[in-house]
């Protein structure tokens, strides 16, 4: 089982924030500063340039960043290794519902370990919040294939028949 943790920046309501919903249920660690997370992570990253897949299943860590990519200094994440982009994915939450790629932190950790190969997990951590099953339907057709694909590269061929 991937430890999971999360930077929170405190920039979102913490009555409706999924990561201090998914702490309080015993799923994750939040930090509270960037340089407390740990340095063998990997950090789901919208601005990586690989994209996650099923060989990342070894990492040590998975880290998200519950924050406002506004007011993110990018700078200060650009130098971990393991930096990934989750594929391309719909949003079902209240606030960007029929986005593409507009997860909540708690849909992009969901589809990170899907796709890692934790799926019971996934539906778990999406069972804390009321839509959250609703992610999988909506997404269950490219995280099949994402989670089905040997590399990188392969993710990215099957993510192209979405786009």
């Amino acid at each position: 089982m991937i430890p999971l943790y999360a930077f929170r920046d405190n920039s979102c309501d913490p009555r409706k924030c999924t990561v201090k919903k998914l702490e309080r249920a015993g799923f994750l660690k939040i930090f509270q500063k960037v340089q407390q997370i740990p340095r063998n992570t990997l950090i789901l990253d919208p601005t990586a340039e690989q994209a996650l897949s099923p060989a990342d299943r070894l990492v040590k860590s998975l880290t998200v960043l519950d924050c406002s990519w506004e007011v993110l200094n990018i700078g200060a994440i650009s130098s971990w290794r393991i930096r990934r982009a989750l594929p391309f994915l719909m949003a079902v939450n209240p606030v960007n519902f029929g986005k593409p790629c507009k997860l909540s932190s708690v849909e992009a950790v969901a589809g990170a370990l899907y796709i890692m190969g934790e799926k019971e997990r996934a539906g778990e951590l999406l069972s804390k919040v009321n839509w959250g099953i609703r992610f999988l339907e909506v997404n269950k057709e490219p995280l099949e294939l994402y989670a089905s694909a040997k590399d990188s590269t392969e993710v990215v061929k099957y993510q192209a028949l979405f786009i």
